[in-house]
């Protein structure tokens, strides 16, 4: 299977560039699976579908602010670094740019010299290794001058995007460590789960989403395509709702792809979630035989992408795409701050 047939046109304009005032007022497009089939509908209806026996688990990581802008020490010239993985404490895997331009050694500040930051190897590989020194606790400093981690179709000025710092969040945010949201709960308002919580039951795990979530896909073959580990933790208590819902027949409702993946990297042949912390390590592609999640609510994805496959693998490629193309004509708005989907 080629990444080419996981294409679609999607209207520039239908590229989501605000979020709604409302974060429940979203249009959701219901997929039935077993019909082959879909429904208008809002994100606000999103319980009329939800039974007693559902358990609806929800990813509760929350966005660093993982972008920074600097200047080079040596040459004043504009630096953007954007934080990708932590690989111990002040030392990160990151994204320089422009990259090439930044050998070993080269020194970047950040705000009135709050953060500094050494890179430490050669330009080539894409991501770069980097040494970040501060005075106080790191996340302080960062919380004072970086910005939140936006994906690039989403346009802001630099004075635009403290807009996002609340708004890019979803309410139930708790662990930090993610470089992009887990963009199918920014539905929910504290509303919207009370509602969840008297109509299913609800529990939270925590993976905090990482480049290898939007990474492109730069192989043609799908089968080729392996993205990125993810940290995860599960805890006991979640653990045993999961498997105690599943013994008693009823539904793993996951609230988003990144939900999905942690659930499905945690389980055994017979579908059992173990607890604890793990790497998600799955690539999820047509075929992949889903264990553990019974229905997904999800964001609009890029084309070609590694989310768009993996909703492919779970609703067929050819049902998504058809999904899509009604989407697009029926104006649903895209990607993070965009409208979603329930499939079934």
């Amino acid at each position: 299977m080629h990444i080419s047939d996981f294409d679609y046109e999607l209207p520039e304009d239908l590229i989501a560039q605000q979020p709604l005032e409302r974060r429940d007022a979203s249009r959701m497009l219901v997929i039935d699976r077993p019909q082959k089939n879909w429904t208008d509908s809002q994100f606000s209806s999103l319980v009329e579908y939800l039974g007693p026996s559902d358990l609806v688990v929800v990813n509760n990581t929350r966005v660093i602010p993982a972008r920074l802008i600097g200047q080079r020490s040596e040459t004043g010239g504009r630096v953007e670094i954007f934080l990708v993985n932590e690989v111990e404490p002040r030392l990160w895997n990151a994204l320089i740019r422009p990259g090439n331009r930044l050998r070993s050694g080269s020194i970047v500040t950040f705000g009135s010299d709050q953060i500094t930051a050494e890179v430490l190897d050669e330009p080539g590989e894409e991501l770069r290794q980097v040494r970040f020194y501060c005075e106080g606790p790191f996340a302080s400093a960062l919380a004072a001058v970086g910005f939140t981690p936006l994906p690039p179709y989403i346009k802001r000025t630099q004075g635009e995007a403290d807009q996002d710092r609340k708004r890019y969040q979803t309410i139930y945010s708790k662990q930090p460590g993610a470089i992009a949201a887990p963009t199918a709960g920014l539905h929910f308002t504290p509303r919207m789960i009370e509602s969840v919580r008297n109509r299913a039951r609800l529990t939270e795990i925590t993976l905090h989403v990482g480049y290898g979530t939007f990474a492109p896909v730069r192989v043609e073959d799908v089968s080729e395509h392996s993205v990125s580990t993810e940290r995860f933790e599960i805890p006991e208590s979640a653990a045993h709702l999961i498997n105690e819902t599943r013994q008693a027949g009823g539904r793993i409702v996951a609230v988003g792809t990144t939900t999905m993946r942690a659930l499905e990297s945690a389980s055994n042949e017979r579908g059992e979630v173990a607890a604890g912390e793990q790497l998600a390590n799955l690539t999820i592609i047509p075929g992949y035989q889903f264990r553990v999640t019974q229905a997904l609510l999800t964001n609009f994805h890029l084309p070609r992408s590694s989310l768009l496959l993996l909703v492919s693998a779970f609703a067929t490629r050819e049902l998504t795409l058809a999904a899509y193309r009604h989407a697009v004509s029926k104006r649903y708005r895209f990607y993070s701050y965009g409208d979603c989907m329930l499939i079934l």
